[in-house]
């Protein structure tokens, strides 16, 4: 990949550029393990799926930014196993620098490869999965075939759990969301659009999630006491949406 890397900072924030003003990633340099962006904050609410305090045991995230999904399980999942597959060896050396990635091999297992590759090389399942990977013209290439999302479903163990930023303002996401839905025997559904044009899908594997409003609710309490994460709005945000039916959440 030939691109500039660019650095930035602006009112405490550091960010992440690929020769463009398009933000890669964010963080707030006093508090580099919050997670900056919407965006980050929605693929998150995948922690919501799971009423189980050893999730997720092990995740596997493609695309590395500058690091926040990666700092912020690795801050608050201490017992978690994380592997993040990135295929530019320079935004890994970028997070490094910039953006604190911990240094933990027996935790975090940083893969220098084609996302889409490695997961289809290799048998070992996750709980969770986070897809988040662009180019500097924001195309996610193999990334968003049906392909990809067929083997993200094979790496999935039981109760597992698929998140993935897809950018709907230019393209329209639809396409994409129908693919997962494709891949997940329709157990997908999507966020309404962030403020930035990025929607968050999510799709799960195993026993049928069906979780009241309340419920949600709760567990969101419990993970902003946890984290200092507040996801309370993306929850109000999917009820004006009307993505509950009868007040509970299925996938």
């Amino acid at each position: 990949m030939n691109f500039p890397i660019d650095i930035r900072e602006e009112a405490g924030v550091r960010t992440l550029h690929f020769g463009s003003d398009w933000i890669q990633g964010a963080m707030r340099i006093a508090r580099p393990w919050r997670l900056e962006l919407d965006y980050t904050r929605e693929m998150m609410a995948s922690l919501l799926l799971r009423d189980d305090a050893r999730f997720p045991r092990n995740a596997l995230l493609i695309g590395l930014g500058a690091a926040s999904l990666t700092k912020f399980l690795y801050r608050y999942y201490p017992s978690a196993k994380l592997t993040v597959v990135e295929i530019e060896p320079r935004v890994v050396a970028a997070a490094r620098q910039f953006f604190k990635l911990p240094d933990d091999p027996l935790r975090l297992n940083i893969v220098i490869a084609d996302g889409s590759h490695y997961i289809a090389e290799r048998n070992k399942t996750y709980d969770l999965i986070l897809v988040d990977g662009y180019d500097a013209d924001a195309h996610p290439g193999e990334l968003n075939m049906l392909p990809f999302y067929q083997m993200c479903r094979a790496r999935l163990s039981d109760d597992g759990v698929l998140a993935v930023n897809l950018l709907g303002r230019s393209r329209g996401y639809q396409a994409s969301l129908e693919r997962i839905k494709t891949a997940f025997n329709e157990r997908a559904l999507a966020f309404p659009s962030c403020d930035s044009g990025n929607v968050i899908a999510l799709a799960a594997t195993g026993e049928k999630i069906e979780i009241p409003l309340y419920e949600l609710k709760q567990q969101a309490l419990e993970l902003k006491e946890k984290t200092g994460l507040n996801l309370l709005p993306t929850l109000t945000r999917l009820e004006q949406a009307k993505s509950y039916s009868g007040g509970i959440l299925a996938i």
